[in-house]
């Protein structure tokens, strides 16, 4: 039987001294990865991201970046069942500019573009980063200075 589940995220990134930085949090099976679960109850994509972002990256100054959402999904199994999970991903820029681990996780780094990619196990979260930052440089550009974002 498979079983369909639904996560959300956010690829956090941080400016510092005119870098961009990426936060990424190592997992169990020692997958790099970014804040992201489980949709709970009528939570929008959205809220779900947010929550994440705040529980896993112990981050609350951080607001979601508008016009961005990119999905990829994998399969696995557990506890008998095939569980086919999507994941919705947007981008948020942390106004902080520490994280702290929180138990779900065995170790966190920010990371600049390359070395984000480089650390990024799976191929799905390794190509939405790729249109993040393409992304990010694109809205920087023509918005001058900021990046417009809804807070959080």
């Amino acid at each position: 039987m498979t079983v369909e589940a639904t996560s959300a995220g956010a690829i956090l990134f941080r400016d510092t001294r005119g870098e961009r930085e990426y936060l990424l949090l190592k997992s169990r099976p020692g997958d790099w990865e970014f804040p992201k679960g489980g949709v709970e109850g009528e939570e929008e994509l959205q809220q779900t991201a947010i929550r994440e972002v705040t529980e896993e990256a112990g981050i609350e100054d951080f607001r979601l970046i508008d016009g961005f959402r990119k999905e990829y999904d994998y399969v696995f199994e557990a506890n008998g069942n095939t569980i086919h999970k999507t994941v919705h991903l947007f981008i948020a820029r942390s106004f902080e500019a520490s994280a702290e681990l929180s138990a779900e996780h065995r170790d966190m780094q920010w990371r600049d573009y390359d070395q984000a990619l480089n650390t990024i196990t799976q191929d799905g979260p390794r190509d939405i980063l790729e249109e993040a930052h393409e992304y990010l440089d694109d809205v920087k550009e023509a918005d001058g200075e900021g990046y417009v974002g809804t807070p959080a």
